[in-house]
């Protein structure tokens, strides 16, 4: 069965210190260009966009600022709506979430709600008071939205891998999460980073990878009573170039993560693979977060484009 593909084409990242703003603004032709070599003679790709909400604050920038001028040739919308008002408050979350949902239009393939809502580390939604209780409302309003219009639009949630034992999020969940939740709920999403934050030894990546995708499955979810029946897919995944990771090896690891993802697939109902990044927020940045793009900040290509090229050309649907 073919995978579904898809990238985030913003240059806005966040790191561990906030927003970081890319050196250049994001070129609405070069990214289409770019999304129309990636996407070759495959059905969709589907492109990854950020809303936030914030009542008592200026939310942080959509990102990239237009999406729906990258739904071209079929491609689709994937939209995150993050949580990040800072008094966890939930007045005027489900009506952002419904708007949302009315205003994705007839592109709008998934609504994912919230950003790795377990982890508590700024700026994702983990790091928001009443995240869980967020997470809940939104999904369930989501679906209704949808519904209501008469669009197929999947709605789920992401969260990182946990290695914590006395971590509770994925129990808290399952306790606060009824009928109309699982009803309402898609799919579930994963964002990882094998060999990124944690190294890898040598030759050990698939190991890894299998290793956490089968945690998550069969470990994470069942706690939060989320069935077999509803897909996986990898919502963010990448490996940054920079000083002392070459362009090579960034390339090498991507096909090791996506190949090893699309073998799993079947076992373990994943359906769908999402790279970050398109394009570096800065090439000449020394930290991590601004290298994980396929090209270079000023669109010129690294060889992982075409390795990325290729994997959507092998496994993905063709139209």
């Amino acid at each position: 069965m073919p995978m579904n593909f898809g990238i985030y084409p913003g240059g806005l990242l966040g790191d561990e210190q906030g927003i970081v703003h890319p050196v250049s603004p994001d070129d609405p032709e070069r990214i289409n260009a770019a999304l129309d070599s990636l996407q070759g003679d495959a059905d969709t790709l589907s492109v990854r966009a950020y809303r936030s909400f914030a009542a008592t604050v200026t939310p942080y920038d959509p990102t990239p600022a237009d999406p729906q001028a990258c739904l071209r040739r079929g491609r689709t919308l994937d939209l995150v709506l993050q949580f990040r008002e800072p008094s966890g408050r939930l007045d005027g979350w489900t009506d952002f979430v419904r708007a949302a949902v009315r205003d994705g239009g007839p592109g709008l393939a998934c609504v994912q709600i919230c950003e790795e809502p377990n982890l508590n580390l700024p700026p994702v939604d983990g790091s928001t008071p009443n995240v869980l209780n967020a997470l809940v409302q939104g999904v369930v309003a989501a679906k209704e939205e949808a519904r209501s219009l008469g669009r197929r639009v999947a709605v789920g949630f992401n969260a990182v891998p946990s290695f914590d034992p006395a971590d509770t999020f994925w129990s808290d969940l399952g306790t606060l999460a009824g009928p109309d939740f699982l009803q309402s709920l898609d799919y579930v999403g994963l964002d990882f980073f094998p060999d990124v934050f944690r190294p890898v030894a040598p030759g050990r990546l698939a190991d890894a990878v299998t290793a956490v995708l089968t945690s998550y499955r069969r470990t994470c979810l069942p706690t939060a009573g989320i069935p077999d029946t509803i897909p996986v897919r990898v919502c963010e995944n990448g490996w940054p170039t920079g000083p002392g990771r070459t362009e090579h090896h960034q390339a090498a690891a991507l096909d090791t993560v996506i190949r090893t993802t699309a073998a799993l697939a079947a076992e373990l109902n994943i359906d769908g693979y999402s790279l970050f990044a398109l394009r570096d927020a800065d090439s000449r940045a020394e930290g991590l977060f601004s290298h994980f793009g396929l090209l270079r900040d000023d669109y010129t290509p690294k060889q992982a484009f075409e390795t990325y090229r290729r994997l959507i050309a092998e496994l993905g649907g063709k139209v």
